[in-house]
């Protein structure tokens, strides 16, 4: 039978664990099972409307991957990406690296609708997105991986925070390991989140400075980019579109590392991973080896899906992703 002694250290263990949640994120495990039984058919839902979505537009598949990675890296996995802004609330759409570019947000609705009809108020939006994407890289022909969920919906968002947090078109390869670093992810898993530029499109404007002004470029391939790519800034073309990889553009395979080798980077961040720095030799590797740089993907991708909103963010599960219930 429990003594005073106990109950006293008992108390005393609980008032030290609430003052650390205080001081650091307190959140409840994620797991891969979270929804086994409150939820068993979310992972098929998510699954055959991305199935539909993919196959209307492999473009869409790129986008989701996109929308998670820009969601995960400002204040954590929450879902803060997905709110709307209203008259007294400024969300993070029209950030800078978001605004006309980032995509996808009425498949996240698609799926929420459904998932709602299966389970009113269950699944967050945030868990969605991470599911989402997962089977976005393996409808492309990449990697699946089990995706750990029973994270929140944040009630707030950060135009600011995703102005400063996502790295740019421009960024140099040092920046770039320093983002993620402060992130708690590493050189190693910066290098193969980019490997996601191995499906999708940019817009000219994010570039043009790299087919008309750098030389460590192929020539023949500046001069493809350059003919859809008007060197004539604030025009029609900026919004022109061109595939990060043009040799396989909606299969998610090691393409990418082949082309940053071959100096065929789009952008400047993308051949920045292969130019002198402190990743060529990872990039040389993936270039050879698509087994490693899979594995390394959903690795990374689980890594990356586990940051986590800072302690005392109120959070939800958000009945409409657009909004706060």
């Amino acid at each position: 039978m429990a003594g005073p002694e106990m109950g006293t250290s008992v108390a005393r263990s609980f008032a030290v664990l609430a003052l650390l949640c205080l001081l650091v994120p307190c959140h409840g495990k994620l797991s891969t099972k979270f929804y086994a039984k409150s939820c068993p058919s979310v992972a098929t839902i998510v699954r055959s409307v991305m199935a539909q979505a993919v196959a209307k537009e492999p473009r869409m598949g790129a986008s989701i991957i996109r929308l998670f990675f820009h969601d995960c890296f400002v204040n954590g996995c929450d879902a803060s990406i997905l709110l709307d802004d209203t008259p007294t609330f400024t969300g993070e759409k029209n950030a800078g690296a978001n605004v006309n570019s980032v995509r996808g947000y009425e498949v996240i609705d698609a799926i929420k609708t459904q998932v709602e009809a299966a389970c009113t108020g269950i699944v967050s939006c945030a868990d969605i997105v991470a599911l989402a994407s997962r089977d976005a890289v393996n409808l492309l022909g990449g990697p699946t991986w089990n995706v750990q969920l029973g994270r929140k919906d944040s009630r707030t968002a950060s135009q600011s925070a995703a102005n400063a947090n996502l790295p740019g078109p421009g960024s140099s390869a040092a920046s770039l390991v320093s983002a993620f670093a402060a992130k708690g992810l590493s050189a190693r898993d910066m290098t193969a989140l980019s490997g996601a530029h191995t499906v999708g499109r940019a817009r000219c404007v994010f570039f043009r400075g790299r087919i008309y002004g750098e030389t460590n470029i192929n020539a023949t391939f500046a001069a493809a980019r350059q003919r859809t790519c008007p060197q004539q800034s604030g025009g029609a073309g900026d919004g022109n579109l061109a595939p990060f990889d043009d040799q396989t553009p909606d299969a998610f395979d090691n393409a990418y590392y082949r082309n940053l080798v071959a100096q065929r980077g789009l952008l400047h961040s993308d051949q920045e991973l292969f130019n002198g720095g402190p990743v060529d030799a990872l990039v040389r590797k993936y270039s050879g080896n698509a087994g490693m740089f899979a594995t390394d993907f959903a690795k990374a991708m689980v890594r990356m899906g586990g940051l986590m909103p800072a302690a005392g963010t109120p959070t939800e599960v958000r009945l409409n992703c657009r909004k706060v219930n």
